[in-house]
């Protein structure tokens, strides 16, 4: 699961909202699904810079998460090192793209669980759920220094 970071839970959250007021969205499009839409917002990327980077080598986020190489200097590697800076593990975008970590859809009551990956409203759900369930992992983190109260003699 991801490292919950403010710079994270903002990107899932504004970009819910961004597919909420209509940005542009197409599943089978590298820059414009999912993890496209996301990577949007956190890399300030379009999608069709996106899909172009993606596109110099094969496959979906799943497989392009799976030949990721840090050390690489291919565009695709980059800008998925930018989503790992971010607080992604490479595992959360094989998730995102098909909507399935366990952990984001125990959120849901049962009969909503089955989430369609490729179906805008369905996305919506699921990331700011995820921004949700981050949130509270990151203020769980939070210690606040115990407070001393001074006696007066």
């Amino acid at each position: 699961m991801a490292r919950p970071t403010p710079e994270l839970i903002y990107a899932l959250r504004q970009t819910a909202s961004n597919l909420q007021h209509g940005a542009p969205y197409q599943w089978g499009h590298m820059g414009g699904c999912n993890c496209g839409n996301l990577a949007q917002e956190l890399t300030k990327l379009d999608k069709d810079q996106i899909h172009r980077y993606a596109m110099q080598r094969h496959g979906d986020w799943n497989e392009q998460a799976e030949d990721y190489c840090e050390t690489s200097q291919m565009p695709i590697d980059l800008l998925i090192n930018e989503l790992l800076n971010a607080g992604l593990m490479l595992e959360d975008l094989k998730h995102l793209e098909r909507l399935d970590d366990r952990a984001v859809l125990l959120r849901f009551p049962v009969g909503q669980r089955f989430l369609k990956h490729n179906v805008r409203e369905d996305v919506i759900a699921y990331m700011n759920a995820w921004a949700e369930l981050l949130e509270e992992q990151l203020l769980e983190k939070i210690t606040l220094p115990a407070m001393y109260v001074l006696e007066l003699a």
